[in-house]
């Protein structure tokens, strides 16, 4: 050891003690990774000359010939940035004296052999890949093996519902001309912001994925601000879409249990429509038990296929019935001036409440893999596209063909489904009926599992960021039926919910058509002036303006027109 030291000493290296090589290549690309299976290396010439200018090895001495053998360097590499013996990262020899490339490489524990240059595609790729170690342990990202057909299910599922059936009470203050405008302006508005998010799902130049709509709003925002904005909006519409699913299939369960009595002739004795709100809310908790979002695709499949089987069902035996007679399609507007202006408003709230699901797009998305090649982006955008044109199907023809069933006689609280029940009981089979509540009840059910879970993974993310392990089984358990039966709780307690979609359609606009729209001027950063630029946000301002006359005239109508606080009384 100690003649080896001593030799190393005696022989300091310096610039001038090493001479240029006869290649183009640059000096500091001698020791690069790839260049220790340059066929240059290995050639004939290179052993002979490696041979005749090195001396033998003789006990511990250790002599190196101070002619730098002639290579090439790989076209790929003559444009590297930060390779080693650049300014930025100088070439130093290693306490060990060795001065091969590989040895060289073995001492500083330099990049693997198998990563290519830092710009090469498979670096950005292996970039795009930064996770957070804890989403393995949470439900919305524990399994990533998602595609465009489980994409599809769970939009299809999140973004359709019972709320499209009150969708003629605002073309009966509408009317039909301003009613179809605002309808399909609504439509292609929330389908633009639903692109955006779908597309800000990943960054290229951080390598981050944001798996859930509250992570982008404080990237884009600041936590502090992303919180103020978006929190409340969010946490509304995934708890207390729950809680207006388990009112409307607790009292669906009820209503299909007297269809089915009636048809029979049975004399059992129903429940009461809190003890119905409770059969709908075990069959909830028990199937949240399902761990993760990818886990519930089947379950998202069969809420897509009742939901649009209900709307398609519901507007077909209302248009075949025929319109009621003396039906009127004249638009209600009473009262003073300030009071049409407020109902107008509060129609608009109510054909914004039914595009919901934009604050699930990025936990669906989450459950996809993603690469430079294979971003999740393609198959989330296909299953977009699929779903909402299957959306857009029952929608229009629920809207359109209602108001002309209706006209100015359809029920304001329920919609199609109360009018259905209300005008049609007498002259439609008893087995449509049922299969109608039933398909309703069921999809209920499914649509309680997707919005719950953003609710679910935010409870059990507690547990996971503050003891660095995942939930155990019982304790996933314990969360899932606690939040169940506090949403029973809730319903119980506040079942005229479903009067006020005016006023939630006001609060809940901003997460669907105005946060996008500025989460992408945030993060993407459009040339100023532009007329992307300008188009964004013209979409931000008319959109908050709208979101306050919309809360503004939902507390006015609740004012004026009252409205049954039943506390603790479900009807």
């Amino acid at each position: 050891m100690r003649d080896r030291t001593d030799h190393a000493g005696s022989n300091p290296i310096t610039p001038s003690s090493v001479r240029s090589p006869p290649s183009s290549a640059l000096s500091s690309q001698l020791h690069s990774p790839s260049l220790s299976r340059s066929p240059l290396l290995h050639s004939p010439e290179h052993e002979h000359s490696t041979t005749k200018d090195t001396k033998q090895k003789t006990g511990h001495k250790i002599t190196f010939s101070h002619t730098p053998p002639v290579v090439s360097a790989p076209p790929s590499q003559m444009h590297t940035p930060m390779v080693p013996g650049t300014p930025d990262r100088p070439v130093t020899m290693p306490p060990s004296g060795a001065r091969t490339p590989m040895a060289y490489i073995r001492s500083r524990n330099l990049t693997p052999r198998f990563l290519t240059p830092l710009g090469s595609p498979l670096r950005k790729a292996l970039h795009l890949t930064k996770l957070d170690p804890t989403d393995a342990w949470l439900p919305i990202t524990e399994s990533r093996n998602g595609n465009a057909y489980y994409a599809a299910f769970h939009t299809l599922c999140s973004g359709i519902g019972i709320q499209a059936l009150v969708l003629p009470v605002a073309f009966t203050i509408l009317g039909w001309a301003w009613g179809v405008i605002v309808l399909t302006l609504a439509f292609i508005w929330q389908l633009y912001t639903l692109y955006l998010l779908v597309n800000l799902h990943e960054s290229s130049e951080t390598g981050v994925r944001y798996s859930r709509y509250m992570q982008l709003a404080n990237a884009a925002f600041g936590e502090r601000l992303g919180k103020m904005l978006a929190l409340f909006p969010i946490m509304y519409l995934s708890a207390g879409t729950c809680m207006a699913l388990l009112i409307i299939g607790g009292s669906t369960s009820k209503i299909f249990f007297q269809v089915v009595c009636a048809a029979n002739e049975c004399k059992a004795e129903t429940l009461t429509t809190v003890e119905w709100y409770l059969v709908f809310t075990c069959g909830a908790v028990l199937l949240s038990q399902l761990p993760n979002l990818n886990s519930i695709a089947g379950i998202s499949l069969v809420g897509a296929i009742t939901a649009v089987g209900y709307c398609t069902l519901i507007w077909i035996i209302s248009v075949s019935e025929g319109r009621l007679p003396n039906v009127s399609y004249n638009p209600v507007r009473v009262g003073s001036d300030v009071s049409k202006v407020f109902d107008v408003l509060n129609a608009l709230g109510i054909i914004s409440f039914a595009f919901r699901g934009h604050n699930l797009i990025l936990e669906i998305q989450a459950t996809m893999p993603s690469s430079e090649k294979h971003p999740s982006t393609v198959p989330m955008w296909k299953g977009v596209k699929v779903s909402y044109t299957l959306i857009a199907m029952c929608l229009f023809p629920l809207a359109i063909g209602g108001y002309w069933a209706y006209g100015q006689m359809i029920p304001p609280s329920g919609g199609m489904l109360t009018a259905l029940f209300a005008y049609h009981s007498q002259d439609v089979a008893k087995s449509v009926l049922a299969l109608t509540s039933m398909l309703v009840i069921i999809n209920a059910l499914s649509s309680f599992q997707i919005y719950a879970m953003p609710i679910f993974d935010e409870m059990e993310s507690v547990y996971v960021v503050r003891f660095k392990k995942p939930c155990p089984w019982w304790l996933r358990v314990i969360i899932r039926s606690f939040f169940g039966f506090f949403c029973f709780f809730l319903a119980v307690a506040i079942p005229f919910l479903a009067s006020l979609a005016g006023l939630v359609g006001g609060v809940a606009l901003p997460v669907t058509l105005v946060y996008p729209c500025l989460m992408w001027l945030k993060v993407k950063k459009p040339k100023v002036y532009s007329p992307i630029w300008w188009f964004n946000w013209v979409l931000v301002a008319v959109g908050m303006v709208l979101s306050a006359l919309l809360i503004a005239a939902g507390v006015y109508v609740i004012i004026d027109n009252g409205i049954k606080f039943n506390f603790f009384e479900p009807e």
